[in-house]
């Protein structure tokens, strides 16, 4: 890791005080995963053209710009640049956010896959929804207007949240305790 570090000694008790001021991972550029599957695994429920489309242009999109978007924060902090660090971080968020949240989504679809969930995650679906079939219907409607990274908060219960990023978005999260 490539950090620049303040150093000030402290008056009372010698003390030093360290402070970051910025760090860069020196590492390789992000890239796009391959698919666990062939683009046409998923059908009929996802078409090929659909999957192609996602994996090949929109994660890729994420992952080129996020590329980017990190090599200019790089720039900015050997300038010294805080202005446009701090102006790089929507960029980072929506792309970075974007990149993961798609390489998840590749390996949570299976050819095989579906079916109702079972165990703890069935018995918080029933509590909080009634049954799966009400929470398939409130995810499908929630879901339907989000673009962009959203990300869980810790509550302990399934629950229907707006947390804006780029935009307002919906998202379901599931915590269970183990």
């Amino acid at each position: 890791m490539l950090c620049r570090l303040a150093v000030a000694a402290g008056r009372r008790n010698n003390t030093v005080l360290i402070t970051s001021l910025g760090c860069v991972a020196s590492r390789k550029k992000h890239t796009l995963p391959d698919l666990p599957y062939d683009y046409g695994a998923l059908q009929p429920h996802i078409s090929a053209e659909i999957m192609q489309l996602h994996h090949s242009q929109h994660h890729a999109a994420y992952v080129n710009n996020l590329n980017i978007a990190e090599e200019k924060y790089k720039e900015a902090l050997a300038k010294g640049d805080v202005m446009a660090q701090v102006s790089l971080q929507p960029a980072l968020k929506f792309n970075g956010g974007g990149h993961i949240n798609h390489s998840i989504f590749w390996t949570n679809l299976s050819p095989k896959g579906g079916g109702e969930p079972k165990g703890e995650l069935l018995e918080a679906i029933k509590r909080d929804f009634d049954s799966f079939a009400s929470f398939k219907e409130k995810l499908t409607a929630v879901s339907v207007g989000v673009q962009g990274s959203g990300y869980l908060d810790k509550s302990g219960a399934l629950e229907k949240m707006y947390i804006p990023i780029k935009q307002f978005l919906s998202v379901i999260s599931i915590h269970i305790k183990m």
